[in-house]
């Protein structure tokens, strides 16, 4: 290969690699699945599952109202995870 063939690949592969990843953080989404111990594994907010059982589902998603207020009076102290390093 020619120095300057090395380099259109080069930039090729840079343009490709940019677009997969430009690609894959749309395209990640939430998912659940019932873990080996029949928990409740969320997936899609990061690299590992959340993973709860039942009757702790069921406790967080009724503190939902709470959960939110807590977030909205406490914003200012709280750091958003950037959504394309997921």
């Amino acid at each position: 290969m020619t120095p300057e063939e090395m380099l259109a690949e080069l930039n090729r592969l840079k343009a490709e690699n940019e677009s997969l990843k430009n690609s894959t953080a749309h395209v990640r989404s939430l998912s659940l699945k019932i873990s080996e111990k029949g928990a409740v594994s969320l997936y899609g907010l990061g690299r590992f599952p959340v993973t709860l059982y039942k009757e702790q589902w069921q406790k967080v998603l009724g503190a939902a109202d709470e959960i939110k207020a807590f977030i909205k009076a406490n914003d200012a102290q709280l750091k958003a995870k950037e959504q394309a390093s997921l």
